[in-house]
């Protein structure tokens, strides 16, 4: 049986109380926090750096899922890791060497993830499955928070569970699937029918007066998955 996560996006928190907005997410069923890291240079939104990451991680105790939207990652990766990071991917098209800053992640003891934009291609993958803990596809153009979902994406995700799971057949690993933009409650249902195990909402939770309510919700509908 597929266990379902729920990674609320601070991108759409409150940001003059986020460390208190990280506290009540969790105390509303969050699985994970997701971390959206933006430069105005891989895209076009500057959002937190590593300080910002170091000051919310006594707030958090589920995991940190950084998501790096940065150009170049490998300096970055170390920042992250050494700020308290549980989880970090990273755009293949952001590195030069795609197994050397998976590497950077592993060495530093965190997940690693790739993480594919609407139009990357998913044989990016082939040759470091070994090497990945998690991918994650955005199902939105990176940037932006308040995006609707591409609906192209569920044909993505169909074809990378396929992989993934021949993948865990061969290996015995399981790598988590995770979809990032436009999540809400009345799709989260069809985006895990078609593979997907890990769910990033935004403004789908945080835009709301009750996060638990939404969460809740969230996980009804997963239920009838």
């Amino acid at each position: 049986m597929t266990t379902y996560r729920i990674a609320p996006s601070i991108l759409s928190a409150d940001f003059a109380r986020l460390g208190e907005e990280v506290t009540n997410v969790i105390a509303a069923g969050a699985d994970l926090i997701h971390f959206d890291v933006m430069d105005n240079h891989y895209v076009p939104n500057l959002t937190f750096g590593p300080m910002v990451c170091k000051a919310l991680k006594p707030y958090a105790d589920v995991p940190v899922d950084v998501h790096l939207m940065v150009e170049p990652v490998d300096d970055l990766i170390q920042s992250f890791a050494a700020a308290g990071a549980d989880i970090i991917t990273l755009h293949p098209e952001a590195s030069k060497h795609i197994d050397r800053s998976l590497s950077l992640i592993k060495d530093a003891g965190c997940q690693a993830g790739l993480v594919l934009n609407p139009a990357t291609p998913v044989h990016v993958l082939e040759n470091v499955l070994d090497r990945l803990d998690m991918v994650l596809l955005m199902s939105v153009n990176p940037g932006f928070g308040g995006q609707s979902f591409i609906p192209h994406t569920l044909t993505k995700i169909r074809c990378v569970r396929a992989m993934l799971d021949e993948y865990q057949l061969a290996s015995g690993r399981n790598i988590a699937l995770e979809v990032d933009g436009g999540i809400k409650t009345d799709n989260i249902a069809e985006v895990a029918a078609a593979g997907a195990d890990t769910f990033v909402a935004g403004s789908a939770i945080f835009g709301q007066a009750d996060y638990r309510a939404v969460i809740d919700a969230m996980r009804r509908e997963l239920a009838t998955v």
